[in-house]
């Protein structure tokens, strides 16, 4: 196993944490350090229904199985191979009893009850050349009506105080601010992520409230690295739960 920049890489499509193993066979988008942080800095809350969209290979909906033990993890993915890949990643997890996937874009699920979480490593990357290989183009672009789509949702479909996490460029975080607000979404926390204490953030991880208070907003840095090579005590704090290296 090995760690590369913001990817984390193996010898073989089976990358194993401490308590799950999750085959990347077939996934547009392999593990990489903006979903583990996402699920790894998500707040205990009582979540006992929590929604992964955009799923992937499902290491989020797992991290978040492990953490929050009486939950309910509900995940989609519209890749229909990755799909498949999560629903067996789930099933040979030990929290597969309470974990689902469905192949569907979150637009066209029907959730029979509301959420406690919604959360998602979104595609994000709006304005860059579109990758020639269209399941990659498809997981890691988007532009701004998907946004507004992806706050509706979560506006009609969280609990009252339920929460929205996601992950994204700081430039976009910004522009998102507006539609959230239309959904009764406030911002509640924010952590930049830096690669280096002297590096530029390159990631926000956002928590918005659904019925939130507004002007409460409290912010947080992480840095992964404390040196080239030699992880952050925070950044191994967080992964310790989950990572056999650490």
């Amino acid at each position: 196993m090995c760690y590369r920049g913001l990817y984390l890489c193996t010898m073989s499509s089976i990358f194993q944490f401490k308590q799950f193993a999750v085959d990347q066979t077939d996934c547009p988008m392999k593990i990489n350090t903006d979903g583990v942080l996402l699920a790894a800095t998500t707040a205990d809350i009582p979540a006992a229904h929590i929604l992964d969209i955009g799923t992937g290979t499902g290491v989020i909906a797992l991290m978040l199985a492990q953490r929050f033990e009486k939950a309910t993890l509900e995940a989609v993915e519209i890749d229909a191979l990755a799909a498949d890949r999560a629903k067996q990643n789930f099933l040979n997890s030990p929290f597969s009893e309470r974990m689902y996937v469905q192949h569907v874009s979150f637009e066209d699920l029907h959730p029979v009850s509301k959420y406690d979480l919604i959360i998602s490593n979104p595609p994000f990357y709006t304005d860059s050349l579109h990758n020639p290989d269209n399941r990659k183009k498809t997981a890691r672009h988007a532009d701004l009506p998907f946004f507004e789509r992806l706050f509706d949702f979560a506006g009609r479909h969280l609990m009252e105080e339920g929460l929205l996490r996601l992950i994204l460029p700081p430039e976009l975080a910004g522009q998102l601010q507006d539609i959230a607000v239309t959904q009764e979404l406030i911002a509640e926390h924010v952590i930049a992520v830096q690669s280096y204490k002297d590096s530029p953030v390159f990631r926000k991880m956002i928590t918005w409230r659904k019925g939130g208070t507004k002007d409460l907003m409290t912010e947080e840095l992480l840095i992964i690295y404390e040196r080239k090579g030699v992880y952050s005590d925070r950044y191994k704090e967080l992964l310790r739960p989950y990572f056999l290296a650490f």
